[in-house]
């Protein structure tokens, strides 16, 4: 019996020491793990619309080149400048995220994730960046044939998403001013600058309006069942029709001086 006890005596440490190296591991191997764990199943869950090159660091500090395609199968693709940088932090109720590139944001964009019952909530503080409209080419079709240039600066305003049974309700604001935008389809530069609002709530609410311009563009829509519709028109100043007219062709269903524009 003593001998027993004895060799469960000595067995015992054993078993904690090999215990305490597998938590090691694991920690380290979590701690380190390459940036690619994290890269790998976002491109997949974003169809392939979004690449992530030249991957460096860890998941939860790392960098890439970003890039817009068209999709699987698209040739093309649109690089931002410079490189996109991540921190990730776990905290007691999810995830908080940093993300900051060299082009486009004076401050990091932050983003928490809480899990919730059946799905999880996405919180965007309030921020503000701007991004270079050639990089929309790198989308396909109609972006790679209009050939956008300008600036689009982006702003938010407790801006939050929930989802939840299959379902994502959208609260806050959200706007897009598209800034002196121009077209290879257009000899006329800038043809004008443009404002898009999303509101969320119950039904969230898109709202199209031109700031100034010779190309007005202007709409309403809505996310009905989680798909977006929408009725807008793109009209030409009457000066401006000749140097528009290729564009309005693009944009939707022409009527004269103007383009019908419906989604969904």
């Amino acid at each position: 019996m003593s001998r027993m006890t004895q060799s469960s005596s000595v067995i015992t440490p054993w078993r904690w020491a090999w215990a305490g190296a597998l938590v090691g591991l694991v920690l380290t191997t979590l701690l380190n793990a390459p940036a690619r764990w994290l890269t790998d199943p976002l491109q997949q869950s974003l169809n392939g619309r979004v690449l992530l090159q030249e991957v460096r660091g860890t998941v939860w500090r790392g960098s890439a080149q970003l890039a817009l395609t068209g999709g699987a199968g698209s040739s093309a693709a649109a690089a931002l400048p410079g490189r996109v940088g991540w921190t990730l932090r776990p905290t007691w109720q999810g995830l908080q995220a940093e993300l900051q590139t060299d082009c486009c944001t004076e401050q990091a964009l932050r983003v928490t994730v809480l899990p919730r019952w059946g799905g999880a909530q996405l919180l965007l503080a309030d921020g503000l960046s701007q991004w270079p409209a050639q990089v929309l080419t790198g989308l396909g079709t109609p972006w790679n044939t209009v050939q956008a240039e300008g600036q689009l600066i982006v702003s938010t305003q407790g801006l939050s998403a929930l989802w939840a049974e299959g379902r994502v309700v959208l609260a806050g604001r959200l706007q897009l001013e598209a800034s002196q935008m121009a077209s290879r389809l257009s000899t006329l530069k800038p043809m004008g600058s443009y404002r898009i609002t999303v509101q969320g709530g119950a039904t969230p609410v898109l709202q199209l309006e031109t700031l100034a311009g010779s190309l007005q563009l202007s709409g309403r829509g809505q996310w009905v069942g989680g798909k977006l519709r929408f009725e807008g028109e793109a009209r030409a100043a009457p000066d401006r029709l000749d140097a528009l007219s290729n564009l309005l062709n693009i944009i939707g269903r022409r009527d004269g001086a103007r383009a019908i524009i419906k989604v969904g």
